[in-house]
């Protein structure tokens, strides 16, 4: 593998053992993966709602939140993360729980560095694949990898909120998402944040596709939904 494509993901590791989790990090930026880390399950519910990790290697047994309902939460929020659970829970019915919720791969410990190396690869090259692929509604494109927007072929300006909020938005094209959903995703890690401060944003992003052929739509009582406007050729 290129060296190159590993800088281009982020690995979230979730472990609250403080030797494991030193060594892993350490092990793993060796082989030139980025990799942040976290020891509590509410922390990391809270980075993968806002962060786009290309893949987190997700502990079972964590305070906060128990690795299975990070795991669920990241999956009802349509979050494509993938997932690879670590774990010294070697039971038949944990690992299949955990893949039923969602999870990517399974690793009980003890395990070797260079299977593991072997597993992320694998499941990163999968990521690669997905993340890579423009998405298109209309004349509006959405690069992923550049994390950037286009317009009838032009560089859509966009606030770093304002791009957070069409990001999901077109990531889910056709489907509405949910408003909480879509608060929890852009505005996770703000405590101070009143909800209410996403009509603004909404408002914004409307305003500079106003001229498109794509439209924002509010669902009363569901959600919005990005979509070509019925009225576009």
């Amino acid at each position: 593998m290129r060296l190159g494509y590993r800088c281009r993901m982020r690995i979230l590791l979730v472990e609250d053992n403080a030797e494991l989790a030193l060594w892993l990090v350490r092990a793993l930026q060796a082989r030139h993966f980025a990799v942040d880390h976290l020891a509590d399950g509410l922390a990391a519910d809270r980075a993968l709602a806002s962060v786009p990790y290309a893949l987190v290697i997700l502990d079972l047994t964590l305070p906060g939140l128990d690795g299975l309902e990070v795991l669920q939460r990241l999956r009802r929020r349509g979050g494509d993360t993938r997932v690879l659970i670590l774990t010294a829970r070697g039971e038949v019915a944990d690992r299949v729980r955990g893949l039923n919720l969602g999870a990517d791969d399974y690793l009980a410990k003890p395990f070797e560095l260079d299977e593991l190396e072997a597993r992320i690869t694998a499941l990163l090259r999968r990521s690669a694949g997905h993340a890579g692929a423009m998405q298109v509604v209309g004349a509006l494109a959405f690069d992923p990898v550049q994390r950037s927007f286009t317009l009838d072929g032009r560089p859509l300006a966009l606030t770093p909120r304002e791009l957070a909020v069409l990001e999901v938005l077109i990531r889910h094209a056709g489907r509405v998402v949910r408003r909480q959903q879509l608060f929890e995703q852009v505005f996770a890690l703000d405590d101070d944040v009143n909800p209410e401060v996403l009509d603004l944003y909404i408002h914004r992003v409307r305003r500079k596709l106003e001229t498109a052929d794509v439209a924002i739509t509010t669902l009363r009582g569901l959600g919005y939904l990005l979509e070509r406007r019925r009225d576009a050729g």
